[in-house]
């Protein structure tokens, strides 16, 4: 038997605004990166997530963004690495204690948007993460590009990692995620299941037609995308008949 987790971001709307077929899309994952009001997100929306979450039965992580509600957090800022490290412990802390009050707990944090990807291969902003998450708990995993920045601060300071993979993203020969400005760069339904199962297969076929080895985990998709639900539907029956079991990684979280 074979095992392999999905997970997705979820809880992306806020306020009177919906993002996202959250109901549907929990159906086809095993994981969920919930957003903590950074990006998206807000205190009924993450609550009303971890319910989703809870009855599901999948696990629940954090999504922690630069303070950037306008740009979706996707553009980058410039910040001390100080401050990095109090707002990922400020936004975790927020979202566990919603959870923790549905009985709920964090099994793994993910930072999102630019803040994941400035980690990925920045030392002192992947340093100023893990040291947040770090001061969270050391029972957490975290989601992050093998090889990265990100991977290498975080087992530095003990913390336990997963290395994570995109199903909808085209990827450049080194590994990072080709720009979302670059036409192609986000995959269609059909080509983000195929790239889905080769990638859990550990490769996947990089933007300039070169072969990837990739050994991972978690297989990501983005809650918003315009067809996130169709895919995650057919990703998970795809990897089923494949002889896949969804199931999120083991954590021993003592948060």
């Amino acid at each position: 038997m074979k095992q392999i987790d999905v997970n997705a971001d979820m809880g992306e709307s806020f306020g009177r605004w919906t993002l996202g077929a959250d109901e549907k899309l929990i159906e086809y994952v095993s994981s969920v990166n919930i957003a903590c009001g950074f990006h998206a997100g807000d205190w009924e929306v993450m609550s009303h997530t971890v319910a989703l979450a809870v009855k599901h039965r999948v696990a629940i992580g954090a999504h922690p963004s630069y303070p950037d509600l306008h740009g979706f957090g996707r553009r980058h800022m410039e910040m001390k690495a100080t401050e990095i490290t109090q707002l990922v412990l400020y936004q975790v802390g927020a979202l566990w204690a919603i959870a923790r009050a549905q009985g709920a707990n964090i099994a793994h944090i993910k930072p999102h948007g630019a803040l994941y990807n400035i980690a990925m291969r920045d030392e002192e902003c992947a340093e100023a993460i893990a040291r947040g998450i770090k001061a969270f708990s050391k029972g957490v995993l975290v989601f992050c590009l093998p090889h990265s920045k990100l991977e290498i601060a975080s087992e530095a300071l003990g913390l336990k990692t997963c290395a994570e993979a995109f199903v909808d993203r085209r990827y450049e020969p080194n590994g990072s995620l080709v720009d979302r400005n670059i036409p192609g760069s986000i995959l269609d339904v059909e080509t983000a299941v195929r790239q889905g199962l080769a990638l859990a297969n550990g490769k996947v076929v990089a933007r300039d037609g070169s072969t990837l080895e990739l050994a991972i985990e978690t297989l990501c998709l983005h809650g918003d995308g315009h067809h996130a639900s169709a895919t995650a539907e057919a990703l998970r029956k795809s990897l089923e008949a494949e002889g896949y079991v969804l199931a999120s990684p083991k954590v021993t979280s003592d948060a």
